[in-house]
């Protein structure tokens, strides 16, 4: 109830009046009913507020557990927001804990419901493409369900990195073809495997996002706070499309 509510009535009309959202290409792509994975670039925050604002069925992030065990008021305050807003509290803190928020994936995606994931892990620094993480190819054979690819536009213009207010500037979204891995199946403890899916993921997001691709890891290019090497040195290298 609070979801629709924060979508329909509180915070979902806003977005529309300030920044006119809007899937520009592949709106049929989004299965009517049924168990998805969504993989997007990651720009903003603010992404996972714009495209389950734009699709008619409810989408599910995971979120860093610490929005929803913040203390006092505004700790409250905030684990209602992002409650409402579809996400679920994912500990990143250790393997385990990471390995129970796969598991949070599968579970969700076999409940038959959208499951919103970020293959990259964290935001762009740069609104460059960065180097997938193979758990989006884990919950991919691990659940059965098709990765449908997302690609948002804008959404760093209207939410830059380290900014407290958001800026109106026009949303626009691209959804790519359903993207089949059932050829692949029982092998989700193959690390090759994982990685092949993955980067087949990454290159789809690659050619409907336009960005440029940086074989690196946005967690590690965040940590060194450096340049990436540049090309001809290993920080281009193209994800491979992987044949049918």
């Amino acid at each position: 109830m609070l979801y629709w509510l924060m979508k329909h009535v509180l915070l979902g009309p806003i977005l529309r009046l300030f920044f006119q959202p809007k899937i520009i290409e592949g709106a049929e792509n989004i299965p009517k009913e049924g168990g998805a994975i969504l993989a997007s670039n990651h720009l903003a925050v603010s992404d996972s507020f714009f495209l389950p604002l734009m699709l008619s069925r409810r989408v599910t992030f995971p979120a860093k557990i610490e929005y929803f065990t913040g203390t006092g008021l505004k700790g409250k305050l905030q684990k209602w927001f992002f409650s409402g807003v579809g996400q679920v509290p994912i500990d990143r803190s250790s393997a385990s804990a990471a390995q129970g928020a796969l598991d949070t994936g599968v579970r969700i995606v076999r409940e038959g419901k959208l499951l919103g994931i970020y293959p990259e892990g964290t935001r762009s620094p740069d609104s460059r493409l960065y180097k997938g993480k193979v758990g989006v190819a884990w919950i991919a054979l691990e659940s059965g369900a098709p990765v449908i690819p997302v690609a948002m536009f804008g959404t760093d213009k209207a939410n830059p990195i380290g900014s407290k207010m958001w800026r109106p500037y026009p949303i626009r979204i691209k959804i790519g073809k359903p993207l089949d891995f059932s050829r692949y199946e029982g092998l989700s403890g193959d690390r090759f495997v994982l990685r092949s899916i993955t980067d087949e993921i990454m290159y789809a997001l690659m050619e409907l996002s336009g960005q440029e691709y940086v074989d690196v890891y946005a967690a590690k290019a965040k940590e060194q706070a450096t340049p990436v090497p540049e090309q001809g040195k290993g920080a281009d290298r193209v994800p491979e499309k992987k044949a049918s």
